[in-house]
């Protein structure tokens, strides 16, 4: 592919070496021509054909994170689960005892 963008830029620098040259030629004319024939056919081109290569590296890289993601996320439950089984009461959770001071609960009668 790029074989062809030099081969086509080399042809429109020529044409705007020919018209920089010519006796009716201008410099603005060339340098005119090498950018519409030229720079703007062939950047487009270049845009459109590596497409599918950004794609495919897009993917590939959300892939690659994606992966580490979940090699993270493994690490993280297996150091909880360790941690769980050492110490039993190492939850975070309230211990289940009864609080002092608290309110008795007041009944109906039957």
């Amino acid at each position: 592919m790029y074989l062809i963008v030099i081969a086509w830029l080399y042809v429109t620098l020529m044409m705007a070496v020919a018209e920089a040259t010519n006796t009716t030629g201008t410099v603005l004319g060339a340098i005119v021509t090498f950018v519409l024939y030229g720079l703007l056919p062939m950047g487009i081109l270049v845009y459109i054909l590596g497409t599918p290569s950004r794609k495919r590296a897009l993917k590939q890289r959300e892939q690659m994170e994606q992966a580490a993601w979940d090699a993270e996320q493994a690490a993280l439950r297996a150091a909880k689960a360790d941690a769980d089984s050492s110490a039993p009461d190492a939850g975070g959770e309230a211990p289940a005892a009864a609080q002092d001071g608290g309110v008795a609960p007041v009944r109906k009668e039957p």
